[in-house]
């Protein structure tokens, strides 16, 4: 059992200085995308699933494309949700994200709820049980509550999912067992385009997932590699 994880591609959060909402990809997001996909092109899935975000549409289109597979998108895979500030100036989210950033560890499951994004302890509960759902799916159900061991009916299913950061870092955390924090996008660095692998090992009474690569970018030029 492996789920590959792929963070979308650089996406186009400024425009001609303001502010863009669910952004496209840049040109280099797009070969970012192709490259990836040429990378896993030659792998074998039993399911791709995406965001229903454009940046993560957008990176997972040549995926499909060269797998000969049509277009999967999964809600659950959602990334945090920013406050709607599209056509303001680029400043405002600059300093929204410095404010954040300042704050006292504990302060920070806020987010930018006071703008009207999404509270970071929502976005953590809210992957976490959409990730629960899509594992039960999937015959991946936890052996008790006490460890991360898990029954898999069947181990050698291999899937891909296409999200971001912070969506990709939580699955990671769940899969592993870690405690969440306010700050999952910086626990783990994740590029661009970039292929996270999870594989799920064999114990006496299930089976543990460990995280076999963090960001694998080998398949990019230098100047292809943006977080």
């Amino acid at each position: 059992m492996e789920f590959v994880l792929v963070r979308h591609g650089q996406p186009e959060w400024i425009r001609d200085g303001l502010n863009v909402d669910d952004p496209p990809l840049t040109e280099l997001g797009h070969q970012q995308a192709q490259a990836m996909a040429d990378s896993l092109a030659n792998e074998q899935f039993d399911e791709v699933f995406c965001s229903p975000l454009r940046r993560a549409r957008q990176t997972a289109e040549p995926l499909f494309k060269a797998l000969g597979l049509d277009e999967n998108v999964d809600p659950w895979l959602e990334e945090i949700r920013n406050p709607i500030w599209g056509g303001t100036p680029a400043e405002k989210s600059e300093e929204a994200y410095r404010e954040e950033w300042t704050r006292p560890s504990h302060d920070r499951w806020r987010g930018l709820d006071y703008m009207g994004g999404e509270r970071v302890d929502s976005f953590v509960e809210r992957i976490h049980e959409g990730c629960s759902l899509f594992l039960e799916e999937h015959g991946i159900t936890p052996v008790d509550d006490s460890l991360p061991v898990w029954n898999i009916k069947d181990p050698e299913q291999r899937i891909a999912l296409v999200a971001h950061a912070g969506t990709n870092s939580v699955i990671i955390c769940h899969l592993l067992g870690l405690a969440p924090t306010p700050w999952e996008w910086e626990r783990f660095v994740i590029n661009h385009g970039s292929v996270s692998r999870v594989e799920a090992l064999k114990m006496g009474n299930g089976y543990t997932f460990s995280l076999t690569r963090l960001s694998e970018v080998e398949f990019f030029t230098p100047e292809l590699r943006t977080r």
